[in-house]
């Protein structure tokens, strides 16, 4: 049954079935593509963040049990959100 916020169902679908969460895919699916797979970030490397700046970035992005993590952890969850 095809979702009116998701623009591309099919990728959307198949995003899923690869078994990205439901959040992760529509993001994806929604994106921009003449933006999305240009390269050129200006942001420093995870690793060359602060513990503490990483634990900023993931509450804003809403990952659970950030406050129990490691700066390690913080990154992996960052990378898999």
């Amino acid at each position: 049954m095809p979702r009116s916020q998701i623009k591309d169902e099919k990728q959307y679908q198949a995003l899923r079935d690869q078994g990205m969460s439901k959040e992760k895919a529509a993001r994806i699916a929604n994106s921009n593509r003449k933006k999305t797979g240009k390269k050129g970030g200006k942001s420093p490397k995870y690793e060359d963040w602060s513990k503490s700046d990483l634990y900023d970035k993931a509450k804003e992005v809403g990952i659970e049990g950030r406050s129990e993590m490691n700066k390690d952890e913080l990154i992996g969850a960052l990378r898999n959100h």
